[in-house]
């Protein structure tokens, strides 16, 4: 997952997976491949996934350094730490902040994360669920914790809602000029009324 939202930039889904499934059928995805990987043809990879293809070509090299030299080639040991720590070991990455930490172990279901989508955090807010706040930070733990007392902490419950506002956010309640008027959930909405 580091090296997939590490694929493209911007970081949507088409970019990435155009990045990442070249880079697994020419490379591979292993520490070892991308090390070895001439800078040149990782490059030449990373430009199907978007703008700055050097950056993030230079960006794997750095992954595969940091998994193989800090963590003995393997995350997994890594994820069964303490919630906070595996945060913090995550957050060492190109990229990773607390969104991307959330995902990754919500999504290889290492902890009931409430995570949400960072392009998305103003879904929650606009129907109630949080404050929007005058930072992207406090508005992100905001709608989390909101999100957190709404629902049980399970991963399967987790991801649902994470997938629903990502959908939602990205084809209805778009950031600027939200589509409200196609939205079904727009009679609940604060920013809507």
């Amino acid at each position: 997952m580091i090296l997939y939202i590490n694929s493209g930039y911007p970081a949507t889904d088409t970019s990435c997976v155009k990045a990442f499934d070249a880079l697994k059928r020419s490379i591979g995805l292993r520490v070892d491949d991308i090390l070895a990987a001439p800078k040149g043809k990782l490059t030449e990879i990373m430009t199907l996934g978007g703008i700055f293809p050097e950056q993030r070509a230079a960006r794997l090299k750095e992954i595969a350094a940091l998994v193989k030299h800090t963590f003995g080639g393997d995350l997994r040991n890594v994820l069964k730490k303490s919630l906070p720590e595996a945060k913090k070991v995550l957050k060492q990455f190109p990229t990773i902040g607390n969104p991307s930490a959330d995902k990754i172990l919500l999504f290889t279901k290492t902890a009931p994360v409430a995570a949400i989508p960072s392009n998305c955090v103003h879904v929650l807010p606009r129907l109630g669920f949080g404050e929007e706040q005058k930072n992207y930070a406090a508005s992100y733990r905001s709608a989390q914790e909101a999100m957190r007392t709404q629902l049980p902490e399970e991963c399967g419950a987790l991801l649902r809602a994470y997938l629903l506002i990502k959908q939602h956010g990205q084809e209805l309640c778009k950031s600027s000029r939200p589509r409200c008027e196609h939205c079904p959930v727009s009679s609940d909405c604060i920013y809507f009324k």
